[in-house]
């Protein structure tokens, strides 16, 4: 799951960044703050990525998806995106946690002396 997590918010990362000549040009935002603001929303996303591994990561990450999302206030383009963002967000969770349920199932099995997973399946080439 963390490595689905933080794959989106390293691209979301990026998007902000690339979101700032947006935000200059076609929002009429200040380049100071279109800088200043989608770097430290840009760094927060990577730092959020770089700390899942705490408890309090994914909390964050839930913080930075809202961040990412009221930017449409000041760039009505980064409602759509951020919209798309927190799917991609909700989706990585459950996906990743089902992936992580299922390699548990999987090498529970082999706790117990069942078949080694990493064994060739049937029908296939070795």
């Amino acid at each position: 799951m963390r490595v689905i997590a933080a794959s989106v918010l390293t691209f979301e990362g990026l998007i902000v960044l690339l979101a700032i000549p947006v935000a200059i040009t076609l929002g009429g935002v200040d380049p100071a703050v279109a800088i200043a603001g989608g770097v430290a929303l840009a760094v927060a996303c990577l730092v959020v990525a770089g700390s899942l591994s705490r408890p309090w990561g994914y909390r964050a990450g839930w913080v930075v998806q809202a961040l990412v999302l009221a930017s449409g206030f000041v760039v009505t383009a980064m409602f759509l995106v951020g919209g798309l963002f927190v799917v991609l967000w909700v989706v990585g969770l459950k996906v990743g946690r089902r992936g992580e349920e299922l390699h548990a199932e999987r090498w529970a099995g082999v706790e117990e002396g069942g078949d080694d997973p990493q064994a060739a399946s049937p029908g296939t080439a070795d």
